[in-house]
Formats: structure tokens, C-alpha cells, sequence
């Protein structure tokens, strides 16, 4: 027997992409020696820990699907990521990697809603009371999927997508810092 929490107990979180938001956009990162955190990113997260907000990464990985690396090499990356928010005081509460290759049928591969269900679901988050921030439209794509709000930062690829985020009414953002202070201003 199990009881869900009433929304009013979940958490809120902000969902964020790894490349191109958290770290440094490198080409099919495969190598933990080569992450390196975005400008800002230390200052956007300590101001969103202490709003109250936990955080979960959602990463799509597909050159592991495309061979080019396995998955022991995301999991290193994601863990030199993890030691250099810790040496912060920033926690990651939950890591969402989908790793099939674009032409994969999968429910995880953002903008699909999985990696998201699965954090709110492991986590216990409130998906209508949190956030996604990302570099891609299709990290906008997973907010709108699972009935949080989007916020796309124009490091990494974002600045492909500003026209079409625009044009759907996103909010678009140069950085971490401008997407903390947004979310700041909307929390209550």
C-alpha cells in the first residue's frame, strides 16, 4: 500500500540539459576531463537551492545510441559535473540520461515526457511547480509535455531555436543567471 503525497508536499524542482546549459557545449562529450560549467552556473544554482528548488538533470545522449561512446562515459562526465556543483554546496537530487539515438522509438528522448515522469515519480516532484530550463526547443518541447514551465538559455545551441521559442510565447535567456533570476521573480 502506498499513499501519494498531496501536491501541496511534493517538491518543486528545475529540470535542467547538461550540454549547452549546465556545462560547456562540447561535441558528443564523452570525456569528464573536458566538462566544464557554464558562466554563472554556480551563482544561478546556489540562488535556486535556496529558493527552495531541488534539481534533477535530463540529458539526451544519443552518441551512445550512435556508438560513439557508452554509457560508463556519460556516467563519468555526469559525475565530474556532480563534484564540481558539490564543491559548492549544490546537490543534484536525480541524473535522467536517454540514450537511443534520434531515430530510436523511445518515450525518453526529450521532448518526450519519460525522463521527466521518471524524476517526478522517483523524486517526488510537482511538475505543474516546476521548471526545465535548456538550450534546445526540445527542451522547451518537455516542459510544455509534462505541464511545467520552459525556459530556453541561448548558450550551447539556444540561439537556433530563439525564433521559435519566441514565436510560441517561451521566455528566451541569455544564461543561467537570467533564467534563475526569472524563476526567482515567478516564485511566490
Amino acid at each position: 500500500y502506498t499513499m501519494n503525497p498531496s501536491p501541496a508536499t511534493r517538491r518543486r524542482a528545475v529540470l535542467f540539459d547538461r550540454d549547452g546549459t549546465l556545462i560547456v557545449e562540447k561535441h558528443y562529450l564523452h570525456d569528464p576531463a573536458e566538462v566544464v560549467l557554464e558562466a554563472g552556473a554556480i551563482e544561478a544554482l546556489t540562488r535556486l537551492r535556496d529558493l527552495g528548488f531541488v534539481f534533477a538533470v535530463v540529458t539526451n545522449q544519443a552518441g551512445v545510441g550512435r556508438g560513439y561512446y557508452g554509457l560508463d562515459a556519460v556516467a563519468a562526465c555526469n559525475a565530474r559535473l556532480a563534484d564540481l556543483l558539490a564543491a559548492h554546496g549544490i546537490d543534484v537530487a536525480g541524473w535522467y540520461v536517454c540514450p537511443p539515438a534520434p531515430d530510436e522509438v523511445c518515450d525518453c528522448r526529450k521532448p518526450s515526457p519519460g525522463l521527466a515522469l521518471a524524476a517526478a515519480a522517483e523524486l517526488d516532484l510537482d511538475l505543474a511547480a516546476s521548471w526545465v530550463v535548456g538550450d534546445k526547443k526540445s527542451d522547451v518541447g518537455l516542459a510544455e509535455a509534462v505541464g511545467a514551465r520552459g525556459i530556453l538559455v541561448t548558450t550551447g545551441h539556444g540561439g537556433t531555436d530563439v525564433a521559435w521559442a519566441e514565436a510560441h510565447g517561451l521566455p528566451v535567456v541569455a544564461d543561467l543567471a537570467a533564467a534563475a533570476a526569472l524563476i526567482a521573480e515567478a516564485t511566490p
